[in-house]
């Protein structure tokens, strides 16, 4: 006898509420183990594979790749101890489920007054026979659906679609959902605002509401959404302000050279900018912090998050070194170069993403000499560090050709002033220029 489970998009934590399926691990009717990765979702962090909490067979499938689902969406059903294609019985020992939906986060149950939405239908599962398997479970429970609506039920989940409609003026009550069961997503709500122009104001508009045709659309969602919807916070939240200086970075190319000239691990000129950085926070600890809002208040950290800018084909990506303070240039090396090859691979999970405290961005990769970043929102500052080039430099009295580097700094000026920032420029700038003053303050 066989029990049909069906397991549910988890909650995949740092406030997540839906994810878009990249791509299937398995078929209706395979045989799944206990805890095995069935599906590879896309959320707004990072890549994750899912794994499954119950052995047995798969008899349906939700959501076609490319797909956005609601966190709490039905994924799969498992028929555990029926027999594969004939075969013998699967052990039913599945049927408690392993508890570790996630590897890495935890699983949350539903509140109790959510309001229930019917899945949507499954692929047909012909090639998987259940021996008198009792009716599917009850209608998946969807957390952050209201119980009631005032004017009757609206099948919407995501905090953000309610948000864009309300932004425009929008009644959901008004629109059919393209998702399980008519929910409502974040595409049928731009759609609906697109077509709500008329044909002969199209070509006046904005590319951000409409175009003329043979244009080319491309959605903000996943890793860029996300960042797209962090930066226009940081812009709006956060009243900012950059200086920036040039530096003399000849005597610190040569201190990195006889480091890695003297045999062991080579040392990177990242790792060398983030010792600089994490001395420079020692000293003026009111760049490594916090506005909290709500209290009127600035939380100033203990500990370096250092978060620094990685670009991959998914978009741009901030991943975080914990305690950079506590770390010398070796590990400081070795922590960039496995972030960076994590960022590449799309193997970053939303914990290597998420509690930085200050970050440093080395846009001079990209040929560059200097910009004015926008805070990584709810930091308070980052240092930016241009390529690293010669040119004419006054040293000792005489005109010289030196490697000479710009530095930038953008800092939320609610949590300190002019001279606290250029207090903290300055000191950087004596630090690349004459390395031994930050031996000295060590």
């Amino acid at each position: 006898m066989a029990q049909v489970l069906e397991f549910k998009l988890p909650d995949l934590g740092e406030g997540l509420t839906e994810a878009e399926i990249v791509r299937w691990l398995v078929q209706v009717g395979d045989v799944v183990a206990v805890d095995q990765p069935v599906v590879e979702v896309e959320t707004a962090k990072a890549m994750v594979e899912v794994p499954c909490p119950y052995g047995g067979v798969v008899t349906a499938r939700f959501g076609e790749e490319g797909t956005e689902l609601p966190v709490g969406a039905p994924l799969i059903t498992v028929a555990v101890g029926a027999p594969a294609s004939g075969g013998p019985d699967v052990p039913a020992k599945g049927a408690e489920g392993s508890g570790n939906v996630l590897v890495g986060y935890g699983t949350s149950e539903a509140p109790a007054r959510r309001r229930r939405i019917r899945s949507a239908r499954p692929e047909p599962a012909a090639s998987v026979t259940v021996a008198a398997a009792p009716a599917a479970p009850a209608a998946p429970v969807l957390p952050g659906v209201p119980a009631e609506a005032p004017d009757g039920p609206v099948p919407v989940i995501s905090p953000l679609v309610r948000r864009l409609a309300r932004e425009n003026n929008l009644d959901l009550r008004e629109l059919t959902g393209s998702g399980p069961e008519g929910l409502i997503l974040r595409a049928d709500v731009e759609n609906a605002l697109r077509g709500a122009v008329p044909r002969e104001q199209a070509a006046q508009l904005s590319p951000g509401s409409s175009a003329p045709a043979g244009s080319r659309r491309i959605a903000l969602k996943g890793v860029r959404g996300a960042v797209a919807d962090k930066l226009s916070r940081s812009r709006r939240e956060i009243p900012d302000a950059t200086c920036w200086v040039d530096a003399d970075a000849t005597e610190l190319m040569r201190a990195r050279a006889a480091m890695n000239a003297s045999g062991g691990p080579k040392i990177s000129l990242l790792a060398l900018l983030a010792r600089i950085c994490t001395a420079a926070l020692a000293r003026f600890p009111e760049l490594n912090s916090t506005v909290d809002l709500a209290a009127r208040e600035v939380v100033q950290f203990d500990h370096v998050h250092l978060g620094f800018a990685a670009q991959t084909e998914r978009g741009l990506v901030v991943p975080v070194v914990r305690d950079a303070h506590a770390r010398d240039a070796e590990g400081l090396t070795a922590e960039f170069a496995r972030l960076t090859e994590a960022a590449r691979d799309g193997r970053l999970t939303p914990a290597d993403l998420t509690g930085g405290t200050f970050t440093l961005n080395n846009y001079g990769v990209f040929g560059v000499d200097g910009s004015t970043p926008i805070i990584n929102h709810p930091e308070a500052a980052m240092l930016g560090v241009g390529r690293i080039i010669p040119k004419p430099w006054v040293h000792e009295g005489e005109l010289a050709v030196r490697q000479v580097v710009q530095l930038s700094l953008t800092f939320d000026h609610r949590v300190c002033d002019g001279g606290t920032a250029g207090g903290f420029l300055r000191y950087v700038a004596d630090c690349v220029e004459q390395p031994a003053v930050l031996l000295r303050t060590l």
